[in-house]
């Protein structure tokens, strides 16, 4: 039986998504449409929270300016003469310092939260795009860049948003200071611009030399994100061989993990040290204003006075706001990865314009035909062309040698690669960009490289749960693992366990066409027994279509015909008794390689 159409794939077209609002995958990708450019990228995040962003900076910029006329009522207060007004000045003081306080703090709470949605915003937007892309794309960018995009790259983009309040209540004291300044005296405010504009410059050459490093840094960490899955899925390839796991720990795994931190660090000390090429020019700047600038002028007191509060005064927030410039530095260099990762991810799969039959009747492929590089000969290996026709009730081996192209057809066949080539018809309905996704669905399968997911991520139910259990048992693994409330208790199991598991789950999916890719290849002869002898007659009397894509010839009596492969062309259709029965040379080779294997 068929389950119900799975969610429907978005398009693009002509720069612009359509939509099928009522698949929720579909409503995520609409809700991050494609972009273009780092700048786009910010640009979108930033419209998607504009509301929430207006106000947080609003606010900001009220706490910055509180922060202003603190400074200059402290300025007042150290020269004033009367009790009275004294008083006076101490109330204002108290209002504004309490509406600092505030306005700082929802300042941050808010920016918090806008931090929060642009990561969730990201992640969703980056994993819509992984989900909908064509499968031959994916499987060319490869996972590391993927996860680092969705893991340091996103935080770092929603970090910036963090830093914001920080960027703009110190800009704000700093501009308000140098007012301020300009009022007490417009020629050492002259002079102040003179200063900060040799801070700028310096500042400016470190920036443009710390951005090359950090975005060195990024490009490195894509790459120390694929040590550390080889890390863990070669664990035992590396406890074996201790000359190689020593190699892979200082050449490989450290020698990325020292250029990420040599990179960044350089790039990092740099931003210091313009920060405190700034706080030099402050410092330095005060003496020339207290000891050589001001000289006999009226009321001098109160303009050194001034002038040293307010330069003491901005020295924090004039540090803080060049800190917090290198993280919008990092964010675009993330946003830079993120969009070139997303900009490969744009091979977006149509929406079905005519709707597929939802029961197998006759699936055939015509001429199906896929070109791909093959590092066995080193050139660009052609599958097909290839002519079959798969029926309800009929089990079909595929066998071949390595390289014969069995796992590519097997992808062809279940719509994971688009054929270049020729045409697959469901019930005479042909197979298309427009459909190929509802195709998928009337498949399970289980490749050699199979994930497991810890739940069915079907609609749990007890239904669901007896008869994921009463197979456990079946694969004598009910005193291993349970299925509850949909869920598996537990994944730690072997290999061949896990495959067990897997098996499981293709047959609670209840779909019309399953197709298994060497799955017996890690079992002992109980359980590939019980998948010769028990399972597949099982399906081929419940109507199911079988592929399976095997080497154990001492099982193909029990398929109803045997497909032979050879360098991507199918050399040989044949009934499995008379294959066994007739001796051949090649089968004898095939029998030899793989009691060899």
């Amino acid at each position: 039986m068929l389950n119900k159409s799975a969610s429907e794939s978005s398009s693009k077209q002509n720069g612009s998504a359509i939509m099928d609002k009522s698949n929720p995958s579909n409503l995520i990708e609409l809700m991050y449409p494609s972009l273009s450019g780092t700048t786009i990228l910010l640009t979108y995040l930033i419209r998607q929270s504009r509301h929430l962003l207006i106000i947080a900076a609003l606010v900001s910029i009220v706490s910055g300016v509180c922060s202003v006329l603190l400074i200059m009522q402290i300025n007042r207060a150290l020269t004033i003469e009367t009790i009275e007004a004294g008083k006076n000045l101490a109330v204002q003081f108290a209002v504004v310092a309490i509406a600092a306080m505030l306005t700082r703090m929802i300042s941050s709470m808010l920016f918090e939260r806008l931090s929060q949605k642009v990561h969730a915003n990201l992640r969703g937007f980056i994993s819509s795009r992984v989900m909908s892309v064509d499968y031959r794309k994916l499987e060319k960018i490869g996972g590391p860049k993927v996860h680092s995009a969705l893991s340091e790259h996103s935080t770092r983009v929603a970090e910036f948003f963090l830093s914001l309040p920080i960027i703009l209540v110190n800009a704000v004291i700093v501009i308000g200071c140098m007012v301020y300044m300009a009022w007490l005296s417009w020629q050492i405010f002259l002079a102040a611009i003179v200063v900060i504009g040799l801070g700028s410059l310096g500042y400016h050459f470190a920036h443009m030399k710390a951005v090359r490093h950090l975005g060195a840094a990024s490009r490195e960490q894509d790459k120390l994100f694929s040590h550390f899955r080889s890390l863990v899925d070669g664990a035992k390839e590396l406890r074996q061989n201790a000359a190689k796991r020593k190699k892979f720990a200082r050449d490989v795994l450290g020698s990325s993990i020292e250029k990420v931190r040599h990179e960044r660090t350089f790039g990092m000390s740099l931003f210091s040290a313009s920060v405190a090429w700034g706080n030099f020019l402050i410092y330095a700047f005060i003496g020339l204003v207290l000891f050589a600038l001001v000289g006999d002028i009226p009321d001098r007191a109160r303009v050194m006075t001034g002038f040293a509060l307010v330069f003491v005064y901005m020295v924090v927030p004039l540090e803080g706001l060049l800190l917090a410039l290198p993280r919008a530095n990092l964010a675009k260099v993330s946003g830079e990865r993120i969009d070139e990762v997303t900009q490969q991810l744009d091979e977006i799969e149509s929406t079905p314009q005519a709707q597929l039959p939802t029961q197998l009747i006759q699936l055939d492929i015509q001429s199906v035909a896929h070109s791909y590089y093959h590092e066995g000969v080193d050139d660009i290996f052609t599958l097909g062309p290839i002519d079959l026709t798969f029926s309800p009730g009929q089990i079909t081996y595929l066998v071949g040698g390595n390289g014969s192209g069995k796992t590519t057809f097997a992808k062809l066949l279940v719509g994971l690669y688009s054929p270049e080539r020729g045409n697959i018809l469901l019930n005479g309905a042909s197979v298309n960009d427009a459909n190929r996704d509802q195709y998928r669905q009337i498949f399970s399968t289980i490749f050699s490289d199979f994930y497991l997911f810890d739940q069915l991520l079907d609609t749990a139910s007890a239904e669901l749960d007896a008869k994921g259990n009463a197979l456990l048992a079946k694969l004598h693994l009910q005193h291993k693992v349970q299925v509850k409330n949909g869920a598996f208790t537990t994944l730690a199991l072997s290999q061949g366990q896990r495959k067990r598991l897997a098996l499981v789950v293709a047959y609670l999916e209840d779909r019309p066409f399953l197709v298994f890719d060497e799955w017996a290849a890690d079992q002992d002869p109980l359980f590939k027994d019980v998948f010769y002898r028990d399972l597949l007659p099982e399906l081929k009397a419940k109507n199911k279509t079988v592929l399976v894509i095997t080497h154990d010839h001492h099982y193909f009596n029990f398929a109803d015909r045997l497909i032979r492969m050879e360098n991507g062309q199918v050399v040989a259709i044949e009934n499995p008794v008379d294959y066994l029965s007739t001796p051949s040379p090649v089968r004898h080779d095939e029998e030899t390689l793989d009691s060899v294997l």
